[in-house]
């Protein structure tokens, strides 16, 4: 019974940030703009550098295409390209009163497959995802205009073999 109840919350964050996502408008991304490398400690860059031996090869239907500079902390796929960096730092909005309370409509969290994510609109109109509960901070960004539907999906059973649920330092 609790199984059932952790898949139909996971599908109901799911749908809550499908829906968020659909509402906003396009834009485009550059893809010539380089990927910033995050500098995580040891222990997160050993998360990191598991996720990056887990990772699927394919998001979305995207083949991986990394970003440059090359690192085992980044990945891409597809152009525009959704960008994933592990080892970031905790973003603001995640201990932000109003996020929490749900009084931010620019940032909201959910649950996909078992991996908790905070969900942030870009002025840009990407989409950022910053996982939560993990040793190791993962993002990914989703450039405006790509469906979002399935990515987190792709990347959640990577994200939960190789990132241990806990607080990241």
């Amino acid at each position: 019974m609790d199984l059932f109840r952790h898949r139909r919350a996971s599908l109901v964050g799911l749908r809550a940030l499908v829906l968020l996502i659909a509402a906003t408008g396009c834009s485009s991304a550059d893809d010539n703009a380089p990927t910033s490398v995050p500098s995580p400690g040891t222990k997160a860059t050993k998360l990191c550098q598991n996720l990056d031996k887990s990772l699927p090869r394919k998001v979305d239907g995207l083949d991986r295409e990394d970003p440059e500079p090359r690192s085992a902390l980044t990945a891409g796929w597809g152009s525009p390209a959704i960008i994933l960096r592990c080892g970031v730092s905790r973003p603001a909005k995640m201990v932000d009163p109003e996020v929490a309370n749900g009084n931010d409509p620019t940032a909201i969290g959910g649950v996909v497959n078992g991996v908790d994510w905070l969900m942030e609109k870009r002025d840009d109109g990407a989409t950022r995802f910053t996982s939560a509960q993990r040793l190791a901070y993962v993002e990914v960004t989703v450039p405006d205009g790509r469906d979002t539907s399935s990515v987190l999906v792709d990347l959640a059973g990577a994200v939960k073999k190789a990132v241990p649920e806990g607080i990241a330092d």
